[in-house]
């Protein structure tokens, strides 16, 4: 049953897709209506999906299929939360694809399984993989605006008219969402960290940073960390803080592939 839900979620993302796409050509005020009413629908079916997942006694929230899916509804939560305070789909344009392909591979079939010698200590990392996508889908939404700024900015530089513009909001606007995810996920990417590494040493009395997983997890949080930095010491703002929002998601990514090459964090068949 998880898996049909899911499959229905993945029906509404597409309307969501869609409308991605059809945005980057003309704007239409009714189709981003209906393409944010299909999103929330879709997030219903995808929040009993997770539920009925976390209710069975056979659940491995470890596995690969189990990850994409909580990452996508992660995402897709973040981007309803800048919706209510910016009253913008735009961030959709970027956000609506990556959840749409998070949810299409979580709901093809089951997944690989990573191995799970933390077992016994399910809920510490129940909560440390909680923690941690949620810090990932705060870095979708931050580089879905980072896309959306250098966009934005290199067509009114350009002086060139387009539909883009004025669907689009002011570059202030989009720079302040990029900046308001990474305060909202930072803390919990940190939190994260140190759940897993409290999960590590119970399992194994040691954490070995020479592991490919932890040791680009660690630099992926400092790319991080500095990025917060920068926008709150610093004052970093537009192009600057948008080309290291998107370096920081291509670090997320190769920590997350890493997973294949770690001895702990292992995917198996």
């Amino acid at each position: 049953m998880p898996i049909l839900w899911l499959r229905f979620a993945l029906a509404c993302y597409f309307v969501g897709l869609t409308y991605a796409f059809f945005a980057l050509r003309r704007t239409s005020d009714l189709f981003s209506r209906i393409a944010l009413h299909a999103a929330s629908l879709g997030m219903v079916f995808h929040f009993v999906s997770l539920v009925e997942l976390f209710l069975s006694d056979h659940v491995l929230w470890t596995s690969v299929h189990n990850g994409e899916s909580l990452l996508a509804f992660l995402s897709m939560t973040f981007f309803m939360v800048i919706y209510s305070i910016y009253k913008t789909t735009s961030p959709g344009v970027v956000v609506f694809p990556v959840v749409f392909f998070l949810t299409f591979v979580a709901a093809i079939d089951e997944q690989p399984v990573l191995q799970t010698s933390f077992i016994q200590h399910k809920g510490w990392l129940i909560a440390h993989i909680i923690l941690i996508f949620t810090g990932y889908a705060a870095l979708v939404l931050s580089f879905g605006a980072s896309l959306l700024y250098l966009l934005q900015e290199r067509r009114l530089k350009a002086k060139k008219p387009s539909s883009l513009i004025s669907f689009l909001p002011a570059l202030e606007v989009i720079d302040q969402i990029g900046y308001r995810s990474l305060l909202l996920g930072f803390p919990f990417m940190t939190l994260g960290l140190i759940t897993g590494s409290m999960v590590a040493m119970s399992a194994y009395g040691h954490i070995d940073f020479a592991d490919p997983k932890i040791l680009l997890s660690l630099l992926m949080w400092v790319v991080y960390m500095v990025m917060v930095f920068t926008r709150w010491n610093s004052g970093w703002r537009g192009r600057r803080a948008a080309v290291l929002a998107t370096f920081a998601f291509v670090a997320a990514i190769v920590a997350w592939a890493a997973n294949y090459f770690s001895t702990i964090h292992r995917f198996a068949a």
